[in-house]
């Protein structure tokens, strides 16, 4: 019986016990006699000790009314619980919700979440706790844990105010000054270049540039005989600096190439010409060590004629000079061409106002912190402006020149190494100057937002594209499984999928053998930009996966060692240093750590990791040839073993090798020789042109013209097979 009813039966007696008292206690009329306790029923469940007081009746009354409102009160609690159901089970979703947020709304673990996406379209492999679900995915799960869902209100996000930082209208030719021209060096590698700008400004940079060739840009101002400044830019010339070349060239006003007059017209020049052409920059040709007795001028001018570079004496109007930098000779014709190009330009910048620029080159120095090499395009730049690059921003503490001297004010055309950022910025990074460092904190707030902006409506669109093809497979099982019953189905789907339920995707991540993961570090954002660039040529993903886990400035940190240590990785470093103490943690884990100044030899070295990481090739050398001239067998107990008579034409076959038959130029069988003998006699090496008798480690029939082949396998290491393109 349900102890509910009993219940209450038992407060329906007792209350009726009660009401006989009171009836009994009324009829007697009876004051001051003693009175013995009465029973309620036959079935005495409580008695009341019944009292000639007055307060008696009271009390028992009370009782009485307590009971009655008791069930009372039990009743209506019933009643409302049928008219207002618990919301308890209610979950709050809205779209594009993840795993994590909804298995936090509906109270559950994200276990159960993948549990219930077993039965859907949904790759469970491609999931993480971030994932972003489609809204009927959600719909579906808390349907199956026994939820109810209601839609969350949306909230109207207002469109944000646009806080971004642009540059001024055109300034009034009237404020417009002459401002000194901003000369690009472009040219092939070791044409000169550096030595040709050293020549220039008087300094020794060609020898102290490791391997003679300038690792990232270098910004000058050299002061002519004639009171004229000229800026120099000077790129690097290897290929694997085209950006940092390009760069040069979108902040420049005129590019003085350099093709060397032994070599002629080489690749990078090439692609020198191509970068000074999308840039709409004027040309001057400089053909330089013409002091060689091998140099050839006119060669040189000619070949440029297939590339659109037509000189003067040709009826076009680019300039050339014929110059040796190494001995100084017609630098000056070179330097008053540059100037008399210049004038014809009327190069006028507004030295008033916000400043302008662009970042040259940035790099992170110990004691200084994040320093950039920039060009002042508008304005004068002065002590305690607030700039933003990028997503960056500064309060220039102090400013240098390229010696290192520290300047007060840098007007357009002027190149001047900027401390007091607080991060990096990318070179190429527009510069602008802003009011206020409460200005500078607005214009990075909106850029953030935007690239965030920006990043999620690709992930969006990564993520359908992925759950499209996913839907798509989904629709194609179904379609497999559309003879079986809903409960078979189900229990395929289960059975298929039930191993991923042990296996969270966190844990799935391995290091294969056959992926090199590297670590890059730089000494400037330039130099890691062009490293970049040659591994983003990498194309032998077949042979091995080259897997970049972290790039950046600065020397080798303990953090770079616990990338390397999680990842299995190699640190390659360019132009920066290790200290004992990281170097002595790198062996104690076990990590190589790779510092180089050239970067050919960083290449060379990370090809021979590479390397090191392929499988060794197998390849087969013939030992000797042999050809089938009989078969018959031999009774061995009670087994019959096929025998071949062989005779060798060609080197010699050695029992302890291996040996291939081969039948109308198949391979039907590798493997060892179970004898091998010569006149019934075992023997070890058969030479050319004798005969033997031999037998597989397989009973395997031989016919006449068969070929066997002894050979001998070793290990090779491969190389790979990827040019990064010098």
């Amino acid at each position: 019986m349900n102890r509910g009813l009993v219940l209450r039966l038992e407060s329906l007696v007792q209350l009726r016990g009660a009401c006989r008292q009171l009836r009994a206690q009324s009829y007697r009329k009876v004051w001051g006699a003693q009175w013995k306790p009465v029973q309620a029923s036959a079935h005495p469940l409580c008695s009341v000790l019944l009292r000639p007081q007055l307060c008696q009746k009271h009390r028992i009354i009370s009782a009485a009314l307590a009971q009655r409102r008791h069930l009372a009160t039990k009743e209506e609690t019933k009643k409302k619980k049928k008219k207002f159901p618990l919301t308890r089970g209610e979950v709050e979703i809205r779209q594009k919700m993840t795993i994590e947020e909804l298995a936090r709304a509906m109270g559950k673990d994200v276990d159960h979440i993948y549990e219930a996406l077993l039965y859907t379209d949904v790759d469970l492999n491609s999931l993480e706790p971030d994932s972003i679900l489609y809204e009927d995915h959600i719909k579906m799960i808390v349907q199956k844990s026994g939820m109810k869902y209601k839609s969350a209100k949306l909230k109207e996000e207002k469109e944000r105010k646009n806080t971004d930082a642009v540059k001024r209208p055109p300034a009034d030719p009237a404020v417009l000054t002459p401002r000194p021209p901003v000369v690009t060096i472009l040219g092939h590698v070791d044409h000169g270049k550096t030595t040709l700008l050293d020549s220039l400004r008087k300094t020794q940079v060609a020898s102290m540039e490791a391997g003679g060739i300038t690792q990232h840009i270098g910004a000058f101002l050299v002061h002519m005989p004639s009171g004229e400044k000229i800026t120099f830019l000077d790129t690097p010339g290897h290929a694997a600096f085209s950006a940092m070349r390009a760069r040069g060239t979108n902040v420049t006003d005129i590019v003085i190439l350099v093709v060397a007059a032994e070599d002629g017209v080489m690749e990078q020049t090439v692609e020198s010409i191509q970068h000074a052409k999308n840039a709409g920059v004027p040309l001057i040709l400089a053909i330089n060590k013409c002091d060689k007795p091998e140099a050839d001028p006119e060669r040189v001018k000619k070949e440029l004629l297939a590339h659109d570079v037509v000189c003067e004496e040709f009826g076009g109007d680019v300039q050339a000079v014929n110059i040796s930098a190494l001995k100084g000779e017609n630098l000056m014709v070179l330097a008053e061409a540059t100037v008399a190009l210049a004038e014809m330009l009327e190069l006028k910048a507004d030295a008033t106002g916000l400043v302008e620029g662009t970042v040259i080159e940035s790099r992170k120095d110990r004691g200084k912190g994040p320093l950039t090499t920039a060009i002042i395009q508008r304005g004068t730049l002065r002590r305690g402006c607030v700039l933003v690059a990028g997503k960056t921003w500064a309060k220039v503490r102090f400013m240098f020149d390229e010696n290192g001297k520290a300047v007060d004010a840098a007007p357009p055309g002027i190149p001047v190494e900027i401390m007091g950022w607080k991060d990096v910025p990318s070179a190429g990074d527009e510069i602008l100057e802003v009011e206020s460092e409460q200005r500078a904190h607005e214009v990075i707030d909106w850029r953030t937002y935007v690239e965030q902006q920006e990043k999620l409506k690709k992930d969006v669109e990564v993520i359908e594209a992925k759950q499209k093809e996913h839907r798509l497979e989904y629709k194609q099982q179904q379609q497999k499984l559309a003879h079986l019953t809903w409960r078979q189905r189900k229990a395929a789907l289960y059975k298929a999928n039930k191993h991923l339920l042990f296996q969270r995707p966190k844990d799935r991540r391995e290091v294969a053998e056959d992926t090199l993961s590297v670590i890059v570090k730089g000494d400037v954002d330039g130099s890691v930009e062009a490293i970049l660039n040659i591994l983003d040529s990498y194309d032998c993903e077949d042979e091995c996966k080259l897997d970049i886990v972290h790039f950046g400035m600065g020397d080798i940190s303990e953090n770079d060692l616990s990338l390397a240590e999680a990842f299995n990785g190699v640190i390659y470093g360019f132009s920066v240093k290790a200290n004992d103490s990281i170097k002595k943690l790198a062996d104690k884990k076990g990590i190589k750590i790779k510092l180089h100044n050239i970067i050919y030899k960083l290449i060379d070295d990370l090809k021979e990791e590479l390397n090191s990481r392929l499988p060794p090739a197998v390849v087969e050398t013939t030992i000797g040839e042999a050809s089938v001239l009989d078969t018959f067998s031999v009774t061995v107990g009670k087994n019959k073993i096929p025998v071949a008579g062989c005779r060798v034409h060609k080197g010699l076959l050695d029992r302890k090798m291996k040996f291939k038959l081969i039948r109308s130029g198949d391979v039907i069988w590798k493997g060892s020789l179970s004898s091998l003998k010569h006149h019934k006699d075992d023997a070890q090496v058969i030479k050319a042109g004798m005969d033997c008798g031999l037998s597989l480690d397989r009973n395997l029939e031989f016919n006449v013209g068969d070929d066997i082949i002894c050979y001998e396998e070793t290990e090779v290491q491969q190389t790979t097979s990827w040019d990064p393109g010098f």
